[in-house]
């Protein structure tokens, strides 16, 4: 049988191939190591004891590097699969897994925090014979452990992200809604309001609260101090829902005609420049 040297003409063509993949490799390895650092230079620092806790073992900065943000999203598909099943013990073990992967994104910190303080009561008693047999004291109990979870979680976000007032308001709102606590949520509302960043819902949630704690002259002085500052022209800002609430204070408190708040002038049209 004849040799055809056209026959390896395939396999010289891929070698070739393979041989500049190589070469470009090898060129390319001063390059890479700046290149990772760089990447990694730009992502908060991964917590290794908690992804210890987590997984079990330990975990090295390297085996993510920059894809962080894609891994911790693969593990927050897979949290939500374990949520579907009320694994309280594995959700939980996973939510603080996605968020020691990437503490960035407000999405797993608020999300996560919401499954332990309010679902996870709820699987609890179901757990315990359902809610026409599980007793008042239980059922309290499982909602102070699970939010008090649930505030320790929101607390280390707070470690990435100081003073977010999402992140505030989201503590406080586990206060109000679960523990009951108006007390501590007024003063959570009040100090989130005062970022400059914050909705402004904030404020007056927290003249509410001032209100169904008796403390009416308070709240009647914080919401004087409060109108002032919020735009007429922002429908979110409601200011207009904000003076009523200061009416409805003053009869109450009966301020006398004389000595009633009075709101700043709305601008003419004619002193408004072209």
């Amino acid at each position: 049988m004849r040799f055809n040297p056209a026959a390896l003409r395939p396999f010289r063509t891929g070698a070739v191939v393979t041989l500049g993949l190589f070469a470009a490799g090898v060129a390319l390895r001063p390059l890479e190591a700046p290149a990772w650092e760089s990447i990694r230079a730009g992502q908060p620092a991964l917590r290794l004891e908690s992804l210890k806790d987590a997984l079990g073992q330990g975990v090295t900065v390297g085996l993510l590097g920059g894809f962080r943000a894609i891994v911790a999203d693969l593990f927050w598909i897979r949290t939500n699969t374990i949520w579907e099943d009320n694994d309280l013990p594995g959700t939980q073990t996973s939510i603080k897994l996605v968020t020691a992967i990437d503490p960035r994104p407000h999405y797993f910190w608020l999300n996560g925090s919401r499954m332990i303080a309010y679902d996870m009561p709820n699987w609890r008693i179901d757990k315990a014979g359902g809610y026409d047999a599980v007793p008042e004291a239980v059922k309290r109990r499982f909602d102070e452990e699970q939010s008090a979870v649930a505030i320790r979680y929101l607390e280390n976000a707070l470690e990435y992200h100081p003073e977010d007032p999402i992140l505030v308001l989201e503590i406080a709102n586990v206060h109000l809604n679960r523990l009951k606590d108006h007390e501590t949520a007024a003063a959570l509302y009040l100090k989130a309001s005062q970022h400059p960043e914050a909705p402004f819902y904030a404020a007056r949630i927290h003249a509410e609260l001032l209100r169904k704690l008796g403390r009416n002259a308070e709240a009647y002085a914080f919401l004087k101090k409060l109108h002032p500052t919020l735009p007429t022209e922002d429908l979110g800002a409601q200011a207009d829902v904000v003076l009523g609430r200061i009416r409805e204070l003053e009869e109450e408190l009966h301020v006398p005609a004389a000595e009633r708040f009075q709101p700043r002038p709305a601008a003419s049209p004619a002193a408004v420049a072209p």
